[in-house]
């Protein structure tokens, strides 16, 4: 990370709905001197630069560039990969490995080529793997490469609980771990609000409890079969990311992270909370999880890797 904050550069790569949608959110979040836009269609790049200019006499002072080519992304702090393929109505985040894993393989070694100590977010489904894949074909240090993972769907699931406790979601400190996608599970057993645990509320109750988590668990499909695709949670989400980043917040936030004996699993990128900074992930937590948490997530290791290594690019 860079000093001066002042100078600070975001580079998105992708300008589909995601891309965008976190361009947006950045400009209004402030606190970055660039962003820049990659993507393979220049003339459409030069139409969102311009739309983005126009907020910043309404927003904050911040510089937009785009290009079609990853070796004039040099002097990047952080790159958000939003590139690849969307996921279709009623598609599984794991059906779109073989597609998306190629396209890390192509492009993210050139990114860091061009910029070696940025950071890489990986954002693009299925991220747990692809945010493996990154690790690997980059050969980069620890904590430099890490996934959006499970923070939507912990906000979601922190939302979908705050319906029926009576607490803003912010207050509410729980979490899915494991994958982004069908294989996370929520962190019940050590969750609290007010470092009460959350089984001590009276309006709490565990078939409440899952019903949140199933809704946070099925609401990218619900969306994506009501307007097509996701956009705005995951836009805040990466928006927070960065700013964690940019102010070297030291936030805890369930990111997804190549995990080292994590309960006797190792080898998988999946969701676990993590301290991120200025530097990338610090390091990992190990959440209290009880007997039924740990198993769910031995689980959620065993079916990414036999997904991984039967769809990774030879």
């Amino acid at each position: 990370m860079k000093k001066n904050n002042d100078r600070f550069k975001v580079a998105i790569i992708g300008a589909g709905k995601v891309g965008m949608t976190a361009a947006y959110a950045l400009l209004l979040a402030g606190g970055f001197h660039e962003i820049a836009l990659y993507g393979r269609d220049k003339r459409k790049l030069i139409g969102e630069k311009l739309d983005l200019e126009h907020a910043t006499a309404l927003s904050h002072k911040t510089a937009i560039s785009v290009s079609d080519d990853p070796a004039e992304l040099t002097d990047s702090d952080i790159f958000i990969f939003c590139a690849g393929a969307a996921q279709a109505v009623g598609e599984t985040r794991l059906q779109l490995a073989a597609r998306n894993l190629q396209i890390v393989d192509d492009l993210a070694p050139e990114l860091l080529k061009a910029s070696p100590k940025a950071l890489l977010l990986m954002v693009t489904n299925p991220v747990d793997l692809l945010t493996m894949r990154a690790q690997e074909v980059t050969n980069t240090k620890k904590g430099q490469i890490f996934g959006s993972g499970t923070l939507l769907d912990t906000a979601r699931f922190r939302f979908h609980l705050s319906e029926f406790l009576p607490v803003h979601p912010r207050s509410i400190h729980a979490y899915v771990l494991g994958e982004h996608g069908d294989h996370s599970f929520p962190a019940i057993s050590s969750a609290n609000i007010g470092a009460q645990p959350l089984t001590g509320f009276s309006e709490f109750s565990r078939e409440k409890a899952l019903e949140a988590y199933c809704k946070a668990r099925n609401a990218a499909n619900a969306i994506i079969g009501s307007k097509g695709a996701t956009y705005y949670g995951i836009g805040a989400s990466i928006a927070k990311i960065a700013r964690s980043v940019v102010t070297n917040g030291q936030s805890v936030l369930s990111l997804s992270v190549v995990i080292d004996d994590y309960y006797g699993q190792s080898g998988m990128a999946i969701s676990v909370p993590c301290v991120l900074g200025g530097n990338g992930i610090e390091r990992a937590i190990k959440a209290s999880l009880d007997d039924e948490e740990q198993e769910r997530l031995k689980e959620c290791v065993a079916a990414l890797k036999g997904i991984y290594f039967a769809s990774k690019p030879k």
